[in-house]
């Protein structure tokens, strides 16, 4: 395996409390042999690395890899490759696959194809209920044992609270974290857009905010009562951060993450129909949007993902109402994070790292998001002020479906380092 020297870069660790040290990294064997000033030694490749910022690889625990059953939308190779090109070396697998990742057949067939072409780290997280639908368990011990770290309904909640109280119990004994969709499909009632002027004005069906912060407060009443960690997916309203907010205030083991469109759009993005704006929860107002980057620096919201959900152009080229939800995230995700956070003084370099890596890593348990000695070697090396264009064109990823086409965004990868080989570099 290739010995890589990395010369005097500017190291962002927040495990380790760098922020902005010139040091080099030295890598050997897959893992970080050394961090230090000057380092001197033989390697059979030297990156230089001045100016530019050094980070842990990004780990995205929220994607959908579409893969068994939609590879017309994304393979695992595919959404590997759009990963490692956007600085994200380990990726969560979302279970709303076809057939959905609910036994321990499916969680080997979906361990077979990662073995066979992924090209950055996979984690597999399963389904809590059988085919998603929220009527009857899975067996949460023989899912841990066969290779998931994770449970979600994910696209949809679970309804049943006795099953999700009984869920609860049974990954807290396993040793798993679920991961809660929140939505109330009642209340949501088949909207598409965000409740309020902007859904009257278009004359499309609202969602309202309740329908994500109530089942935020009914889950987190649940985890309370089980003692059990959970983690709230994709938070877009300021009701939400506040419930999360108060309920770790009184100890409660919730964690959160929002996703890069939530702290950058509006419901305004939609004056022109666009359904590349169009994504559950839905973009909301300017006010939840403040809520959201408060929440970031507040520390209310642990965690940045994707929520990279690919969709084909005929799913989305089509009239708003019957147009798919969702975005793709993965080539975007720490540039909008620079650009809207970064820049804007939200988040100095350490928060967006712990937003990005470390604590994604903590939550799911596994060993990524630092840079120390000994740990595998996942590095992003990025030119933070070199700005770009998002284009359809430039896009690795099988599906074009994202929010930020034509938008200019800083922060621009030049090295991606995966289990310590070079698995991007720009041209």
């Amino acid at each position: 395996m290739q010995k890589i020297l990395i010369k005097n870069g500017s190291i962002v660790d927040p495990a380790q409390k760098i922020n902005r040290e010139i040091l080099d990294v030295l890598i050997q064997g897959g893992k970080i042999a050394k961090l230090a000033k000057n380092i001197k030694t033989e390697a059979d490749m030297v990156i230089d690395a001045s100016g530019k910022i050094v980070i842990p690889g990004i780990v995205d625990m929220h994607v959908h890899l579409r893969e068994p059953g939609r590879e017309d939308k994304e393979t695992v190779e595919t959404a590997t490759t759009a990963a490692l090109k956007g600085g994200v070396t380990s990726v969560l697998a979302m279970p709303n696959t076809q057939p959905a990742i609910d036994s321990k057949e499916s969680v080997e067939l979906l361990d077979k194809i990662i073995r066979g072409s992924s090209r950055a780290n996979v984690f597999i997280c399963a389904a809590i209920t059988k085919e998603r639908l929220g009527k009857e368990p899975t067996e949460i011990s023989a899912l841990k044992k066969s290779g998931a770290i994770a449970l979600s309904d994910d696209g949809a909640s679970v309804d049943d609270a006795k099953l999700l109280t009984a869920a609860l119990k049974k990954a807290k004994e396993a040793g798993v974290i679920v991961i809660c969709h929140c939505e109330d499909k009642k209340l949501s009632n088949n909207g598409v857009v965000n409740l309020g002027i902007i859904s009257t004005k278009l004359g499309l069906r609202g969602i309202s905010k309740e329908s994500e912060y109530k089942r935020i407060e009914r889950d987190i009443q649940l985890a309370e009562k089980t003692k059990a960690a959970i983690h709230i997916a994709h938070v877009s309203c300021r009701e939400s951060v506040e419930i999360i907010g108060r309920a770790k205030k009184r100890g409660v083991k919730v964690t959160a993450e929002t996703a890069p469109h939530y702290f950058s759009l509006t419901q305004d993005s939609l004056a022109g129909y666009d359904t590349n704006m169009k994504m559950n929860p839905p973009l909301r107002t300017a006010e939840d949007r403040q809520a959201i980057r408060q929440g970031l620096k507040s520390g209310a919201i642990d965690v940045i993902a994707s929520d990279h959900a690919p969709h084909t152009e005929n799913e989305k080229d089509i009239e708003f109402e019957r147009a798919e939800f969702g975005v793709i995230g993965l080539e975007t995700e720490l540039a909008v994070s620079i650009t809207e956070l970064i820049q804007k003084g939200i988040l100095d370099w350490p928060g967006l790292v712990e937003k990005l890596a470390l604590n994604p890593a903590k939550i799911l348990g596994i060993d990524r998001g630092t840079l120390e000695v000994a740990k595998p070697a996942d590095i992003v090396i990025l030119s933070a002020d070199k700005e770009w264009t998002v284009d359809k064109a430039g896009f690795v990823s099988k599906s074009k479906n994202s929010a930020f086409l034509g938008r200019k965004l800083t922060g621009v990868v030049e090295y991606t380092i995966c289990g310590g080989k070079i698995g991007y570099k720009k041209a």
